[in-house]
């Protein structure tokens, strides 16, 4: 206790709500005041950070969350929407695809947020459909003031949107320019959208009745109508500079539902941390624990270089092994027991040297060698190309090529529900807004590869193996924690590290967040073009220049980012006599934890 910290550690015994907006926040918490649930909250949070933080999730996009009921067990929200039915391998070489484009509608699966979220509503959930929905649709007709980094997105795709993507400039730019930081915005159209949803839904009586009728009208009704008639004839400028079309149509929006899967989980320092199956990238956490308990890293002082580095390489092993081995457990073998036994963490850990690693390790498992060697020569070929540099328009390619990132919600409620989830997906930049609805589509299926024979190859009714990753572990005394952060692929680093904090570091939520952070860049990531850069590191000064100077004595490439620019965790806990607590990242100046 007694580290340096920005703010108070949220404490209280009625309920918590966090998030990576303060508005949402505020929300999430509202629900609670009014007799809401945790699960309600979250739902409402979800749907305004649509509005307030759209160049990094949207209702087009995806979540996984953890959810833990008051006498129930850990459960997976899975709302991952699948490949459309006409994402074939074939088709996509044949409009002369190496690989998947960041942007666009070939990289566009079905999407899964809106039917995930009403799943949770129904079957866990009190509130009407329409309350949850009414914050969304206020802050989307009436406006919400428009964060610096949405204006600075907006005002940087706007030659794109004027020139090849009109309902994204009808919808994002006023008067021809971006929105100016802290003005009102206003996006009536997704406010019409959520409007006749809830009209549709009021057509027929009772709760689940409704959200049933909900779930309808945008999977198998006018949502989904709307998305069919646009892509059918839609030809538009993806992250390579070509104009091309997408194969995501109404009849696989028609079928396709989310649902709940069970967690996996590993023990550490007396908890049990619960993630998502290997159809998202959860499972490098627990890879990684499971090693770090056999490198003696609980003795390190954390933030150390030794723990700094023994972090890092062990990170490199399991982000290896995610490259080589995870994929959607439905459509293909995933060794995930392999990989999370202990003693292939011991063998794994022990390749953990005095020196940075350069290469590519990922492990061996029986009867699938040759899944790491191709994890291993992709890594190679994709450094030694240039990807996508004479396609179509520079320019706008370039352009065309902004990705977005993530947000993430933790809530408590009085009665000891909680739930971790982190929404993406279906931003701003990830292709144009589809015309009357409001908001656009995701491009998770650039988390394809375009070979045959992988756990991540793309194949209709296969999941893309996500990066997102919520976190809810349960302590051996009854505390129950939720947490996660934005970032891609740091989502998983940052926790780690956040974890560790608190487990060694005697941290509480608020310190263990507001501590230096770092990560890897070394492996090859999920996001185009697709780039490992051996070695290399980013970290915030706040380590030390004596610290920064160890790393790259031992072979690191450290890139020093500036300060408070890393990460955006958020997290709530909740400990057997019902004491709350939360906190949320002071960086970037947004993410706020509400609680009493």
């Amino acid at each position: 206790m007694g580290q340096f910290t920005t703010r108070p550690e949220i404490t209280g015994t009625f309920g918590v709500a966090t998030s990576t907006h303060w508005i949402a926040s505020s929300v999430g918490f509202g629900i609670l005041e009014r007799g809401g649930n945790a699960f309600d909250a979250a739902v409402a949070m979800a749907f305004v950070l649509h509005v307030v933080e759209p160049h990094l999730n949207g209702p087009g996009g995806e979540v996984p969350a953890l959810i833990r009921t008051a006498d129930g067990p850990v459960k997976v929200l899975m709302g991952q929407g699948c490949a459309p039915a006409g994402a074939t391998i074939e088709h996509y070489r044949s409009e002369g695809v190496e690989m998947i484009p960041g942007s666009g509608l070939l990289a566009t699966v079905i999407p899964g947020a809106f039917d995930a979220w009403m799943l949770l509503l129904r079957d866990h959930g009190t509130v009407a459909l329409a309350e949850v929905l009414a914050p969304a649709i206020h802050y989307a007709r009436a406006g919400h003031p428009v964060l610096e980094r949405v204006s600075l997105a907006i005002a940087g795709l706007k030659a794109l949107f004027e020139a090849d993507w009109p309902s994204s400039a009808a919808t994002w730019l006023l008067r021809g320019e971006a929105p100016a930081p802290g003005s009102l915005f206003r996006n009536p159209d997704l406010a019409d959208t959520w409007d006749r949803v809830v009209a549709e839904a009021g057509a027929v009586s009772g709760r689940e009745a409704q959200i049933d009728r909900a779930r309808d009208a945008f999977y198998r009704g006018f949502v989904a109508e709307a998305i069919g008639a646009y892509l059918r004839n839609a030809e538009v400028m993806d992250g390579e500079g070509m104009r091309r079309k997408g194969v995501l149509t109404a009849d696989d929006m028609a079928g396709w539902s989310a649902g709940y899967d069970a967690p996996v989980s590993v023990d550490y320092g007396g908890w049990t941390v619960n993630k998502t199956g290997a159809w998202g990238q959860g499972p490098v956490l627990l890879q990684t624990l499971q090693m770090l308990g056999h490198t003696g890293i609980a003795e390190m002082e954390p933030g150390s270089t030794e723990f700094i580095h023994t972090s890092v390489e062990a990170l490199k092993l399991a982000m290896a092994d995610r490259e080589a081995y995870y994929g959607d457990p439905e459509q293909g073998n995933i060794p995930l027991a392999s990989l999370l036994s202990d003693d292939y963490a011991k063998a794994r850990a022990a390749l953990i040297g005095a020196e940075a690693s350069l290469d590519q390790r990922p492990g061996r498992i029986e009867g699938l060698d040759h899944l790491a060697e191709a994890a291993v020569t992709r890594a190679a070929q994709i450094t030694d190309r240039s990807v996508g540099a004479d396609a179509g328009e520079p320019t706008m390619a370039h352009l065309a090529n902004r990705r977005g990132d993530t947000v993430h919600i933790d809530v408590i409620d009085r009665w000891g529900n909680m739930i971790s989830a982190t929404p993406s997906g279906g931003w701003l930049q990830s292709s144009p807004v589809v015309p009357g609805l409001g908001f656009p589509l995701n491009s998770r299926a650039q988390m394809f590869w375009l070979d045959e024979g992988l756990p991540t190859s793309l194949a209709p009714g296969r999941r893309p193996r996500t990066t997102l990753s919520p976190s809810l572990a349960v302590h051996q005394d009854g505390t129950a924690m939720a947490f996660g952060t934005p970032g891609g692929d740091q989502q998983d680093q940052w926790q780690l590290i956040f974890f560790l904090r608190l487990v060694h570091g005697q941290a509480n939520l608020q310190e263990a967040i507001d501590a230096p952070l770092w990560h890897s860049m070394h492996f090859t990531p999920s996001f185009y073009p697709r780039v490992a850069q051996p070695g290399r590191m980013m970290i915030e000064p706040g380590v030390g220049e004596q610290t920064i100077a160890a790393l790259r004595a031992k072979g690191h490439d450290v890139e020093v980012g500036e300060d408070w620019s890393i990460g955006r965790l958020t997290a709530a806990a909740r400990d057997p006599a019902g004491l709350l607590r939360a906190a949320a990242t002071p960086r970037l100046m947004q993410a706020y934890a509400v609680g009493r």
